[in-house]
């Protein structure tokens, strides 16, 4: 199926969605608990299995709209469905918190490989969007790596050291903000290793 374009807010909105409503459900029912077939869930377990649903289909709607899904879409959505099922399946928060610790660290060492093997994977998926030389690429994707195995690194920390609560708000808002902050701060870089547009 060939790849089709969507209004840029409407992808926005379908990517983000499912992260948003997690948010907004678990404020509403973190301090709730629910019987199903004589087990009893918290609030955090309900909203979790809302996400998993959730994501699967925002994630159709997308690919239905597309025609095409990203790897990092598709790895997402699987470590979702696994790391999410379990949790409610087991009634045990602890494999959903691990998901963003399994995606982060699966980015950075994809990335590290490539690296090793003198390339940048980064600039495969990017290259048409961002053109820059090859000495920038392997700049940007050496840091990006190390930036991502330090997001596994934090989200293992406040998993396991502060409160659910806490762990929410850091991977709604504390892991959204990094990533920005640490594209904002690459723009000398981009400018500096930037192709220049060959003359017809």
């Amino acid at each position: 199926m060939a790849q089709k374009k969507i209004n840029p807010l409407l992808k926005m909105a379908l990517e983000l969605g499912p992260v948003v409503l997690f948010f907004v459900m678990f404020g509403r029912l973190k301090d709730q608990t629910f019987t199903l077939g004589g087990t009893s869930y918290d609030g955090f377990i309900v909203t979790t299995a809302a996400f998993v649903l959730l994501i699967l289909v925002t994630t159709g709607i997308l690919w239905a709209l597309t025609g095409k899904l990203s790897r990092m879409q598709l790895m997402t959505l699987v470590l979702v469905v696994v790391m999410g099922g379990l949790s409610v399946w087991l009634n045990d928060e602890r494999f959903i918190k691990m998901k963003p610790t399994l995606l982060y660290a699966a980015f950075a060492a994809i990335l590290g490989f490539g690296l090793l093997r003198g390339q940048s994977y980064l600039s495969a998926v990017m290259d048409e969007a961002l053109p820059m030389r090859h000495e920038g690429w392997m700049i940007l994707t050496k840091r990006l790596a190390l930036f991502f195995a330090g997001l596994a690194v934090a989200n293992e920390l406040v998993w396991r050291l502060m409160s659910t609560e806490a762990w929410v708000n850091f991977k709604t808002f504390g892991l959204t903000a990094a990533l920005f902050v640490f594209f904002l701060t690459q723009g000398k870089l981009l400018e500096r290793y930037a192709e220049t547009p060959k003359a017809e």
